[in-house]
């Protein structure tokens, strides 16, 4: 439910980078490389199982949803900057980094936007 009109823009802009996430997700399992000798559908179940259960909270854009789905993004964001730190700041961990860190931040200025 929303509470009002800056809270239908905030909604707007965690759905987008929900989906910016996750394609970034699904991007970084083939490219720069693919990881030989491993499953691609165990690859990509392990990194996205554990988000697409929020992406009808993310599109309606219920509070609880977006609470818990920011304690998911911690484990996403965590391990996106040990990556980029050992890989001494290769493009794609630190974008990861970066859009993990935005989507926490747009999803608890939602829920302070979206009061009730």
């Amino acid at each position: 439910m929303l509470y009002s009109e800056n809270a239908k823009k905030t909604r707007g802009i965690v759905a987008t980078l929900y989906t910016l996430f996750l394609a970034l997700l699904v991007v970084t399992t083939f490219w720069p490389d693919q990881v030989e000798d491993v499953s691609v559908a165990l690859m990509l179940s392990v990194k996205l199982l554990p988000l697409l259960p929020f992406a009808l909270v993310v599109f309606r854009g219920h509070n609880r949803g977006y609470i818990w789905m920011s304690f998911v993004l911690i484990f996403y964001f965590t391990q996106a900057v040990v990556t980029a730190w050992l890989s001494e700041g290769k493009p794609m961990p630190v974008l990861m980094a970066v859009l993990s860190v935005s989507l926490f931040t747009v999803a608890m200025v939602h829920l302070k936007v979206n009061r009730p």
